[in-house]
């Protein structure tokens, strides 16, 4: 599974980050999704929760 993240339409509001901080993270400034690091239902479930719909699932 590929997740895209859209920066423009991104509010920050860090409910993907609070939600699975070991698949939604700011490294070195640059926020990174590693969707290996947890289930494809959990990581379905956070971008469902994304305010801004800034969160997408490519196939």
């Amino acid at each position: 599974m590929e997740v895209k993240w859209d920066e423009n339409a991104c509010e920050h509001a860090g409910v993907c980050v609070n939600s699975l901080p070991n698949v939604f993270k700011v490294e070195d400034g640059s926020f990174v999704i590693d969707t290996s690091a947890a289930s494809e239902a959990e990581v379905l479930e956070t971008i469902a929760k994304c305010p801004s719909g800034a969160l997408t699932v490519q196939d």
